[in-house]
């Protein structure tokens, strides 16, 4: 079976201000790494449009219905500092939603392999009720819901490895005993949350932070003694990555050292965790990454590695 990687312009259409880190350039610069003749063999889909009941399995439907009626016809609406609508930031968010979702049933059906989603706006730091840090819907949360309501699996867990930590999905997932949420993230850094000490309700949330200037070294000895143990007893039935770039040393936003053997790496590990427990089922989406050619070479060992099956 093969590696699946859906897509769409519309995602190019999700606007920021002149400046803005979260730019359509990103999605652009993937798009010509990935096109390269050693990318030839994956599978390629649009990104599917999400369904409102698919979303409201991780936002209630005042935050969605908020959401809907805040994007403006033209120019730019800020829902905060950080994170802003465009005319075609509802579409864009939707099929976000909608391929995270895709990718799920096709990796589930076992039409192929694994998948990642190179979409935007990024997901991550979208909490229960709050658009945030960039991001609008949660779309690891939404495609683990979607898992449990439409393919009965039991036991998701979601490895998130972006330079920030990913505070939405751990909101969402706090009190939940069926999603495990692990991630390794730099701290003191934004948005202020993930120390170890955060376990949740079910002692489901894995948090190893790092600190700046730490390199892959560190990084995969993190990985190794902090989240592999704790997904092994966890024994997950699908392996949700939120893989952010920006731990990348060249990211302008975080102050990891990580190189693309690094992302290839975490890859290959959490492939073999996927093998043992969960039948090789991995869905990837695209978090953060804010250097371009930091990110295209990070996503091209990313995916290199899923289509090592």
């Amino acid at each position: 079976m093969s590696t699946l990687l859906i897509s769409h312009p519309c995602f190019l259409d999700h606007l920021t201000p002149i400046g803005h880190p979260e730019r359509p350039d990103r999605l652009r610069a993937i798009d010509r790494v990935l096109e390269h003749e050693r990318f030839q063999a994956l599978e390629r889909e649009t990104a599917a449009m999400g369904t409102v009941e698919a979303i409201a399995r991780a936002h209630p439907m005042a935050y969605v219905d908020q959401l809907y009626k805040s994007a403006p016809e033209e120019g730019l609406v800020r829902l905060d500092a950080d994170t802003t609508l465009s005319p075609g930031s509802w579409e864009a968010a939707l099929r976000g939603a909608g391929a995270a979702c895709q990718a799920v049933d096709e990796v589930v059906t076992r039409k192929v392999s694994n998948a990642f989603v190179a979409s935007r706006p990024p997901g991550h730091h979208a909490e229960h009720e709050r658009a945030m840090g960039f991001c609008l819907f949660n779309n690891a949360a939404i495609a683990a819901r979607h898992a449990q309501a439409f393919h009965g699996i039991g036991r998701v867990a979601i490895v998130d490895f972006d330079v920030h930590h990913g505070n939405g999905t751990q909101d969402i997932f706090w009190a939940d005993p069926s999603v495990m949420y692990c991630s390794t993230h730099q701290m003191p850094l934004y948005p202020g949350s993930g120390a170890a000490s955060e376990r949740g309700e079910a002692d489901t949330i894995v948090n190893v932070p790092l600190s700046a200037g730490d390199d892959g070294a560190i990084f995969r000895e993190a990985v190794e003694t902090g989240i592999l143990p704790r997904l092994e007893a966890f024994k997950p039935e699908l392996i949700i990555i939120s893989a952010g770039f920006d731990a990348h040393a060249r990211d302008p936003l975080g102050g990891l050292n990580l190189v693309e053997a690094d992302f290839g790496w975490i890859t290959r590990v959490l492939m073999d965790v996927a093998d043992q427990h969960a039948g090789g089922r991995v869905v990837s989406l695209l978090e953060g990454g804010y250097d371009l050619e930091g990110l295209a070479r990070s996503t091209a060992a990313h995916v290199m590695t899923l289509m090592t099956g």
